[in-house]
């Protein structure tokens, strides 16, 4: 009698401990089912485009969409973007332009809910934030999100990504330059981005503009976040924490464990700064 009461509590923890695990696996599902294809400018291979529509799984139906308000050009933008897809048959590509301050229709919204990709075009991430920030199309880009798709950008389009983003503009210097000459502090300007990754800050065009001084910045200034700089015709691919290389150069990415910050009149210092410098192909983990 006592063994079969032994085994029938031993079989309800079981059964407990099977359905609290089964939760919080399905869970974790519903929270990273989307996926971020982030690239850092420049070209675009073919094998890299062909990878977003695997990702995406656009080559077993559905659509995608461009988002072309970074650009000063947006019919353009969505020309070129959609070229590239359309070379390797994929032609349900289509645009979606929205303006700031538009009366914005259940019919657009929609169209980005149901894309299986949203692809956000080079250009001038402030610009694309002007229109989207704090309206129903980013709403409709985190449901999608949230909901499978694949979220993807380039350039200006990979600065929004993230939670804090990186403007582009020196407090200190406000004639443009490629890359910050200096590492000084109350100097790089930031701006709330789309949040589809918190915990890091996105940079771009990164090796081939020398963008460190920026990023090193960005990492003592805001020590919490990891500052990811992608290279030119190469991207990240992020799926929940893991993220993989894409394309044909370098990822680096900062880390400020020991949350160090120093200063020197105006001149910033930090000890411990982490340096990892990925290759295509590589993988690694957000912690």
């Amino acid at each position: 009698m006592m063994n079969i009461k032994r085994k029938s509590i031993l079989t309800a923890f079981v059964v407990l401990i099977s359905t609290f695990c089964t939760t919080s696996v399905v869970s974790q599902d519903i929270n990273s089912r989307g996926k971020l294809f982030i690239i850092g400018g420049g070209s675009r291979p073919s094998s890299m485009v062909d990878r977003i529509i695997k990702e995406s799984g656009l080559d077993k139906g559905g659509y995608g969409i461009v988002l072309p308000m970074s650009s000063a050009e947006p019919d353009s933008a969505v020309y070129y973007a959609k070229g590239q897809f359309t070379k390797l048959g994929v032609d349900n590509i289509y645009g979606l332009q929205f303006s700031k301050d538009e009366k914005l229709t259940q019919t657009k919204l929609d169209s980005i809910r149901d894309a299986k990709l949203i692809y956000i075009s080079g250009g001038d991430q402030n610009r694309f934030m002007e229109v989207v920030e704090g309206t129903d199309i980013e709403k409709a880009i985190h449901e999608a999100y949230q909901n499978g798709s694949l979220v993807g950008g380039t350039s200006a389009g990979a600065a929004v990504m993230s939670k804090l983003m990186i403007t582009g503009n020196e407090l200190k210097h406000p004639e443009y330059s490629s890359t910050f000459r200096n590492l000084e502090t109350e100097n790089i300007e930031t701006k709330t981005g789309l949040g589809l990754i918190t915990n890091v800050i996105i940079d771009q065009h990164f090796v081939k503009r020398s963008r460190y001084n920026r990023l090193l910045t960005a990492i003592i200034d805001f020590p919490e976040l990891i500052g990811i700089g992608i290279d030119e015709s190469t991207a990240i691919l992020v799926k929940g924490n893991t993220i993989e290389i894409v394309g044909e150069s370098q990822v680096v990415v900062l880390k400020n464990p020991k949350q160090s910050s120093k200063t020197y009149n105006d001149k910033l210092g930090a000890k411990g700064i982490i340096i990892d410098i990925y290759l295509p192909g590589e993988i690694f983990t957000l912690n």
